[in-house]
């Protein structure tokens, strides 16, 4: 799915028009933690509604997803195979060619004007089981009629006749796609369980034949209903979204209404234990929410007025006020769960390697059958019956079902876990490459550090006077300007403020003003040496200071220096953490800002990092990131727009999920939705996880398959076994990925 200020920072200038340096922080832009420009909208209109009749399990709904990948109009597919839907997000200009490319690979489509009822869905799924079971009971029958009545062409042929009932009631489909696959020269599962049954019927195992057809029709409908779990998993998560909203009206009133038809602005309320139904910023009241659902926070999150909050999040404690700030079909829960379903159109490179196996297993496990039937009788004198029975025994353990289905019922469930846990990842690829990675480059501004100044320390120097006047001084002044550095003051020393007259900046040093007729400055180093007020012992302060990466501004009076204020960018709480832990996954950190080397270095010493580049551009972020390729894949964590080029360029990019920008998001592979940077470790570990997963099913399926081959041909395995083992094995592999989305619970 497609989803650069520069963090140079210096000392001895203040800005212009507030009288405070350009402090090293982001461009921001939206820094809300709605902003997630990179996550699709729905289709508007819904976009084409197909009704595909033969599509009926994952089989081929991955046949139609590899027929579409090539489009690029294509935005997303939203498969319902219950009720053999096909939403397809793309402009109409192009539903012409993507309703052909469907046919093209071989299923009929009808376009449909609404999307199926969730009702008729569920009634076509009860109607779907009661048919296969009424299948399975007559192919019962068909077994009891073989095995109690009399020999006699009357008796065998009502037995072939409730045979053939039962494999038409669960078998007319399959049939039709394995007879249109053959005709189109093409061995898939439906071909080969074609020719198994009419082969079996034609040599007198009707019966089996019955009862294998519909036992595999039975756990095809198993398969899909599995399959359907993984990718509701997420999608679920639209039922924590209240439809109805509290909406203060015009008059003042305070109405519920639909949440879908609240606009942007409206001011809605939420009580004690309500969940929100709408994104929006807090206007008034404070309240702990729980956000679990959409950042996999723990832990619930004081929000006051200025606060961001989601949908679908759980108001703890406190009555809150908030203005709509996105509607409700473009909430971050809303989006997330579109990116994941567009994510589950990308194929993983295993993905893509069964893929690309099961296209030349199928056939060449049908030409074994076809040895097996003819070779046997010539060359080991068994019955040609024996012979035929075994190669087509062989054909229905052969069915790649497990083997095909292991890959992406994986690779759903843990992008499905990743979501729940507040990592959005777009695509299977980037979930398998992220445990390869062996170096990860990250941002420091914004991304390690909170990317906003803070005051850190502050120090009276003159003597004799009190303490609290001389902060109320400073306050008062750096109150009156809205540079960061100035505010990042005021907000550290809560105080009264006391009326500044005079007040004005000076460019480059600082601002000044009169308070209760004494002349004051408040400044940086340049501007207090130029006023001869710095002493060694000053100046030794200031370099201490400066070295640790801080801003120092000074409160000045007419005759001396009163106070020292120094400022900096804070390291997030989970910086150190987060460094500890990749180092622990053999994974090398590294350090890339544009700031100045002495504050790269002090920030670095911090969170535990030794190899840091500083006073880099773009381009040099994006250099550095090349470089490091010699050790392994790299990857990049950023926040701002200068970060884009970087986090291209690596082999996964992570962007900060409410910090960071819309274009960093873009760029990046994996979002980090509450800015925790433990999810990185986390997220190489369920990488880690999902590709063990993967092999797992992958070894499971194939050595079942081995051991049935050799049961088929040198034992006495039958067509029931040979189901039952296919139909183990494909159950084995899904209930064994949906391990992932319990492992997200932890």
């Amino acid at each position: 799915m497609p989803l650069m200020s520069s963090h140079h920072h210096t000392h001895a200038a203040h800005g212009q028009g507030h009288g405070h340096a350009p402090h090293s922080h982001h461009e921001h832009g939206c820094c809300d933690g709605a902003a997630i420009a990179a996550l699709p909208s729905p289709a508007p209109g819904g976009g084409l509604l197909l009704r595909i009749p033969s599509m009926d399990c994952p089989t081929e709904e991955g046949q139609i997803r590899r027929a579409l990948e090539g489009f690029a109009a294509v935005r997303r597919l939203h498969f319902d195979l219950p009720a053999r839907a096909l939403t397809v997000d793309a402009p109409p200009s192009a539903w012409d060619a993507v309703t052909a490319a469907i046919a093209k690979a071989g299923f009929k489509t009808e376009t449909l004007s609404t999307p199926p009822a969730a009702e008729d869905t569920a009634r076509a799924r009860r109607g779907e089981l009661l048919r296969l079971l009424a299948a399975l009971g007559v192919a019962a029958g068909a077994e009891l009629l073989h095995f109690l009545a009399p020999e006699g062409l009357p008796w065998q042929a009502a037995g072939m006749a409730v045979a053939a009932v039962a494999i038409a009631l669960s078998g007319l489909a399959v049939f039709g796609k394995g007879l249109s696959s053959l005709a189109r020269g093409q061995l898939n599962i439906n071909a080969l369980m074609s020719v198994a049954v009419i082969g079996a019927f034609v040599i007198g195992q009707w019966p089996e034949a019955a009862m294998v057809m519909a036992l595999y029709s039975l756990a095809e409908l198993i398969e899909a209903r599995s399959v359907e779990r993984a990718r509701n998993a997420i999608t679920g998560l639209l039922a924590l979204s209240p439809e109805q909203a509290e909406v203060r009206q015009p008059d003042g009133r305070w109405a519920r209404v639909a949440a879908k038809t609240v606009t942007v602005g409206a001011i809605v309320r939420v009580k004690p234990g309500e969940r929100f139904a709408l994104d929006g910023r807090v206007t008034a009241g404070q309240g702990a929410v729980d956000q679990s659902p959409v950042t996999g926070e723990s832990i619930p999150v004081d929000k006051a007025p200025g606060d961001t909050v989601f949908a679908g999040t759980i108001n703890q404690s406190g009555a809150l006020e908030f203005e709509v700030t996105r509607p409700a079909s473009d909430t971050v829960l809303a989006g997330i769960i579109h990116a994941v379903e567009a994510a589950q159109g990308q194929r993983a490179p295993t993905q893509r390697l069964v893929d690309r196996f099961a296209a030349v297993y199928t056939p060449a496990v049908f030409v074994l059958a076809l040895a097996v039937a003819i070779g046997t009788p010539l060359l080991l004198g068994w019955p040609w019956l024996t012979g035929i029975y075994k190669a087509l025994v062989l054909l229905v353990i052969a069915c790649p079902c497990a083997l095909v289905i292991s890959t992406p019922v994986t690779v759903v469930s843990g992008l499905a876990a990743a979501a729940r846990q507040g990592i959005l990842i777009k695509g299977g690829v980037h979930l398998e490459q992220a445990r390869r990675l062996k170096v990860l480059a990250l941002d420091k501004t914004g991304t390690l550090t909170e990317g906003r100044p803070r005051l850190v320390a502050q120090r009276v120097l003159a003597t004799g006077l009190d303490e609290a006047r001389v902060l109320q001084l400073a306050h008062s002044l750096a109150a009156r300007s809205d540079h960061p550095v100035s505010q990042a003051i005021a907000a550290g020393l809560p105080a009264d403020t006391l009326p500044v007259e005079d007040f004005g900046a000076d460019l480059g040093r600082g601002v000044h003003g009169r308070i209760d007729g004494q002349d004051l400055v408040l400044g940086n180093h340049r501007w207090i040496h130029e006023r001869g007020q710095c002493s060694p012992e000053l100046e030794a302060l200031m370099q201490t200071h400066e070295a640790q990466g801080r801003t120092v501004s000074l409160l000045a009076g007419v005759g001396r220096v009163l106070a020292l204020f120094a400022v900096a960018d804070t390291t997030r709480a989970t910086s150190r953490e987060a460094v500890a832990q990749l180092q622990a996954l053999g994974v090398h950190p590294v350090m890339l800002t544009g700031d100045n080397p002495s504050t790269a270095q002090a920030m670095a010493r911090q969170v535990g990092i030794a190899d840091v580049q500083a006073e880099l551009l773009p381009q040099g972020k994006q250099q550095a990131v090349t470089a490091w390729r010699a050790r392994g894949p790299v990857g990049m964590v950023g926040d701002g727009v200068n970060d884009a080029p970087s986090l291209a360029a690596a082999a996964v990019g992570f962007s900060m999920g409410a910090a960071g920008t819309d274009t960093a998001k873009e760029a990046a592979d994996v979002l980090i939705m509450n800015d925790d940077l433990r999810k990185l470790p986390q997220t190489i570990r369920l990488s880690q996880r999902t590709y063990a997963v993967l092999w797992q099913n992958i070894v499971l399926a194939l050595g079942l398959k081995a051991v049935f081959f050799a049961l088929a041909v040198f034992g006495s395995a039958t067509m029931w076994m040979a189901v039952f083992a296919d139909m183990g094995a494909s159950l084995l592999v899904v209930f064994n990925g949906l391990r992932l989305l319990r492992d997200a619970r932890r």
